[in-house]
């Protein structure tokens, strides 16, 4: 029960912080969803240095739960960055769709690697 509530309070604060924002950087003209595309980048990055510092025994497993699992579950967004992706489709805007698709997941993985190089370092 202690590790359900963990999940669900880190989820609530990833999720609401998500909101922030997405209010702050989306455009409500459409177009490009900057604040969806700095919440996943940023997201992959504090997962990296989660995971690095559950690797390196500095966190332990309830603390990796609330941060990785709760809060970057709540706070990333693929399923907003997956119905922005249908809606360059359904558009036509095919350059949108492959800069933002490309661009979400090279930086994505990368912004992983440096969080967990930062740890390590």
């Amino acid at each position: 029960m202690k590790q359900l509530l963990l999940v669900f309070v880190g989820g609530g604060f990833g999720s609401a912080l998500r909101f922030l924002i997405g209010k702050w950087l989306n455009s409500s003209n459409g177009g490009f969803p900057y604040g969806t595309f700095v919440v996943n980048v940023f997201g992959c990055f504090i997962i990296g240095i989660v995971i690095g510092y559950f690797s390196r025994q500095h966190l332990n497993q309830d603390q990796t739960l609330f941060l990785a699992t709760g809060f970057c579950g709540g706070f990333t967004t693929f399923s907003a960055f997956a119905y922005e992706n249908q809606v360059f489709l359904k558009s036509g805007d095919f350059t949108s769709f492959a800069i933002y698709t490309i661009a979400s997941f090279i930086i994505g993985f990368l912004a992983i690697f440096l969080g967990m190089y930062l740890v390590k370092a």
